[in-house]
């Protein structure tokens, strides 16, 4: 079905680069799980592709990829390796909307492209344990405060995917005397900063999404890149569709696994495979009706993205883009376990990691119940006007 979404050659020379690389990046899932342990064999060999460097815009030395690019060639990742996929997805998201939007100072922008360009990876560290995620607007509890013309910033951030091979974190810190929140590009050297590593969950274990610890470091003025009060922004950010993407991936992943399984399970019970069963074929297109309903979907929102005249009318698009997507590939990895049965338990067996890898998605932002107020709102204020 994903063929139908390739449509240029740069995408079909991209998915061949990546496929390539599919025995060897699926080989370490299991121990990446069982083991909480980062895939850093797998975000590596995308470094040394040149993966890392595409969302950077022309301008800048990168490939300018578009949301639907990046989309697809997300989604070819999370099929191999859900944690994999989701890491390295948000630094495409983070390099994408700086260099698409040009948030920063043109210099820093091209210093960082030289960064990129040399194999530097970077997240954003917004969360915090108490205030939640960043998109429901509680204030960071971190702080900077100038000192001597520099900036000292001091906090914990939680859910800080890919911190061990992260080079660079873009760190959310209220200022007082601002009476705004600032965001501070730290680099992953810096006195001060460390990792606390307590990633102990059931879900996206590979992720290694550690507590980061800033403890009075010290940023230059020129490190200082963002400033905003309130929530962060409110123009669209359709790079945050890595996210549907990565779960698309694991959907897919499950849906292939579980159908091999049919096509080769022959109980004595029966003659030829569990495949010629009418509720296993029922399963069978229930998965795939689900797939084709997410992927078509999100396909759809990123190509309205990228086109400049259509952009204008996107509402809510981008957020239920994601709720569709993470719903329904739960929803297919139950189906795919149906169909396997007892057997999809067996910590060996890679169902049951979709299934707790797919549930992370839920958790991902934008949460249901903030996309379901928003189109609720949206609808009630079209029809006031």
């Amino acid at each position: 079905m994903k063929q139908l979404f390739i449509k240029t050659e740069r995408q079909r020379e991209w998915i061949d680069k990546l496929e390539k690389h599919q025995a060897s990046f699926s080989s370490y899932s299991q121990e990446i799980d069982e083991k909480s342990r980062f895939p850093v064999e797998n975000i590596q060999a995308l470094i040394h592709m040149g993966y890392t460097t595409l969302p950077l815009s022309k301008e800048f030395g990168g490939e300018g990829i578009s949301i639907s690019d990046m989309v697809l060639f997300q989604e070819t990742i999370s099929s191999f390796d859900g944690a994999t996929g989701l890491s390295i997805g948000w630094h495409q998201s983070v390099v994408g909307e700086l260099y698409e939007k040009k948030l920063w100072d043109k210099r820093v922008l091209e210093r960082f492209a030289q960064q990129v360009k040399s194999g530097a990876l970077v997240n954003r560290a917004a969360s915090e344990a108490q205030t939640g995620s960043p998109t429901r607007g509680g204030r960071p509890g971190t702080t900077a405060e100038k000192k001597a013309g520099k900036w000292i910033i001091s906090g914990r951030k939680i859910f800080t995917t890919m911190s061990p091979a992260l080079t660079h974190f873009l760190v959310t810190a209220w200022i007082a005397e601002k009476g705004g929140i600032g965001v501070f590009l730290i680099e992953k050297d810096s006195n001060g900063l460390s990792l606390e590593e307590n990633w102990h969950v059931i879900s996206m274990r590979g992720t290694e999404s550690h507590d980061l610890v800033l403890n009075q470091v010290e940023v230059a003025e020129e490190n200082f890149v963002e400033f905003f009060q309130g929530t962060k922004g409110k123009s669209l950010n359709a790079w945050l569709l890595h996210i549907p993407a990565c779960y698309l991936g694991i959907a897919q992943a499950a849906r292939d696994y579980s159908v091999q399984f049919a096509a080769d399970y022959s109980p004595n019970s029966i003659t030829g495979t569990i495949s010629q069963l009418p509720n296993v074929q029922s399963l069978i297109g229930k998965m795939d009706l689900e797939l084709m309903k997410a992927r078509h979907f999100l396909y759809s929102v990123a190509e309205l993205y990228d086109d400049h005249s259509r952009r204008p009318y996107i509402t809510n698009e981008l957020g239920a883009a994601k709720h569709i997507v993470t719903n329904s590939s739960l929803k297919i990895v139950d189906q795919a376990m149906r169909i396997v049965g007892a057997k999809s338990l067996q910590l060996s067996n890679p169902l049951q990691r979709y299934y707790r890898d797919a549930r992370a998605g839920l958790h991902n932002p934008p949460m249901d119940d903030m996309t379901i107020a928003k189109i609720a709102q949206t609808a009630i204020s079209e029809m006031k006007k």
